[in-house]
């Protein structure tokens, strides 16, 4: 009897394996505690182990990959078209299994412990930023209850607090100014806390030589570069730059059938925030590109004529994806050059 493969059901505390032979029948079976999966594994000669990519996959990834494993990590929706019965863990197992023997199952890239830290970091600071709107909206809205209407943007009601405050013919009551007063110092530290996140980014993204490499793409900045690298690690997880911009969701989507191809807009599948970071980047190279006339901004430029600015946007972003690829992939530094040989 030797094992093969291996499906681990991941959770917090409780975890389920299954155990396939070369013939792919069924040998094993096990739950486990948290405290025994590491020394299961340490009895199992070296097989393929296969996770689904969620909440600690990449910690147990790594552990197990450690004692000697090859660790595939699949996609929850890959998952599921293999479960047969009622859902249960071991079945979940089991379709863990069967998906990891399909070898047109595209598995996510082990992170690496930087790049987790620099995911989190990300998250966080996202989180504020989030929390940051939602305090500036309710502030915005209850103001409108009392007849004070501001035009939208965090600066502009960090600037008319202040003048709100002191004015004392504007109809706000004397509660309603000591509550605002406590709104405005809990923007302050959110104002705070975000400006900690984005010097730590811009500290990592100095310390990291992919993230430096990166930041020599138009478009990259210390904090795009940082997410992109944190996502996308050495690339090694992609066979060509056409693949990451379809995992960030920056080519279109297909409804095709019959022989007949049909394009729609952009598919917007996977990590939205990388998506809007490459976007909001590629807007910033889209806008200078009109003052200048080499190759890269004459063909910008000649897709904002056609197409305009949004699209144009979109488009550099989606190149700025594959660029990212080939800088990781291959360990280099940009060459305009050989865009432009592309275009």
């Amino acid at each position: 009897m030797k094992i093969i493969t291996v499906g681990l059901d991941l959770a917090k505390n409780v975890f389920h394996v299954v155990c396939f032979d070369e013939h792919s029948k069924e040998v094993k079976k096990r739950m486990l505690r948290r405290n025994q999966l590491r020394n299961f594994f340490t009895q199992l000669p070296p097989c393929k182990v296969g996770m689904e990519a969620c909440a600690s996959s990449h910690y147990w990834g790594r552990e197990l990959k450690a004692l000697g494993h090859e660790i595939k990590l699949i996609p929850a929706q890959h998952v599921k078209p293999y479960l047969l019965g009622n859902k249960n863990d071991f079945n979940d197992a089991r379709a863990i299994a069967e998906a990891l023997t399909r070898p047109h199952i595209r598995g996510v890239a082990l992170k690496t412990t930087e790049q987790q830290d620099i995911q989190a970091t990300h998250r966080m600071r996202s989180q504020c930023l989030r929390d940051r709107t939602a305090l500036c909206n309710s502030v915005r809205g209850l103001l409108a209850e009392y007849g004070v209407v501001l035009g939208k943007g965090t600066s502009i009601l960090r600037k008319s607090i202040h003048g709100l405050l002191e004015d004392a013919e504007n109809g706000l009551s004397q509660i309603f100014r000591h509550l605002l007063a406590r709104r405005y110092e809990q923007l302050v530290e959110l104002d705070g806390h975000i400006d900690f996140f984005t010097h730590e980014l811009e500290i990592q993204s100095r310390q990291d030589d992919a993230c430096q490499r990166l930041q020599e793409i138009p478009g990259y900045g210390p904090i795009i570069a940082s997410a992109f690298y944190s996502t996308v690690g050495n690339g090694e997880g992609y066979s060509r730059g056409r693949d990451v911009a379809a995992s960030i969701g920056l080519v279109p989507g297909q409804h095709s059938t019959g022989g007949k191809n049909v394009l729609l807009g952009i598919s917007k599948r996977g990590d939205g925030y990388l998506r809007g970071l490459l976007i909001h980047g590629a807007r910033a190279v889209v806008i200078h590109a009109s003052k200048k006339k080499d190759q890269l901004s004459q063909w910008i430029n000649r897709i904002v004529a056609e197409r305009g600015k949004n699209k144009a946007a979109v488009a550099v972003a989606n190149k700025m994806a594959r660029i990212g690829w080939a800088v990781l992939r291959h360990n280099s530094h940009y060459q305009a050059a050989l865009i432009v040989s592309s275009l």
